[in-house]
């Protein structure tokens, strides 16, 4: 038997997308089964043509399947990605978050181990408060939280950032060491999830 691993996330021009790419490779490459999903964007057309790349990233992601709340019930783990608005959760992502009540009320999502990812334009842009308030859905889910940590030394290579794979858009598309970063996240994640579930056997 395998685990199951949904990565959910919402990305504008790309970056956030390519991170949950890596996530999900990361899983994978531990013997999970891995649901790669999107939200729906909820912008105007006016706004997204405004910037052609993320106009480009629209079309070009338009094969990748939409996020429901049956991929949380099939999963064993989940992995939740957001560029940061704010310092926050972008409204793509949290309007879906925000449909998961019946779910949270059924206890679907309790026990169960889930992570963060992110990017934002600048090092210092709000990746950390972002990552920190995707984890308090987590708690109130009563899921447990799989943070990198230090326990890698991928995470060092990427920044060093303890709570979850983070991107600085203004450096252009994550390079190798934030992508390894990250599929050691979606990796360590799923790993974890076999532990609870009594699969392991490293």
């Amino acid at each position: 038997m395998s685990v199951k691993v949904a990565v959910v996330y919402y990305s504008a021009t790309g970056n956030v997308h390519e991170l949950a790419q890596a996530v999900a490779e990361g899983a994978e490459k531990a013997g999970a089964e891995v649901r790669l999903r999107r939200v729906p964007e909820l912008a105007p057309d006016a706004a997204i043509d405004s910037n052609p790349a993320w106009r480009a990233h629209v079309d070009a992601t338009g094969d990748v399947e939409i996020a429901t709340l049956d991929d949380l019930e099939w999963a064993d783990a989940y992995a939740l990605g957001s560029p940061t608005r704010f310092g926050n959760v972008a409204a793509q992502l949290k309007q879906f978050i925000d449909t998961t009540g019946g779910l949270w009320q059924q206890g679907v999502m309790a026990d169960k181990p889930a992570t963060a990812f992110t990017s934002a334009h600048n090092v210092h842009g709000g990746n950390e408060s972002t990552l920190l308030a995707l984890y308090n859905t987590f708690h109130h889910w009563g899921s447990v939280i799989v943070s990198p940590g230090y326990t890698d030394p991928a995470v060092y290579a990427a920044g060093g950032n303890p709570y979850g794979t983070a991107h600085p858009g203004a450096n252009g598309t994550p390079e190798e060491d934030t992508l390894r970063a990250a599929r050691y996240q979606g990796e360590r994640l799923a790993k974890i999830a076999k532990r609870l579930k009594g699969l392991a056997t490293d």
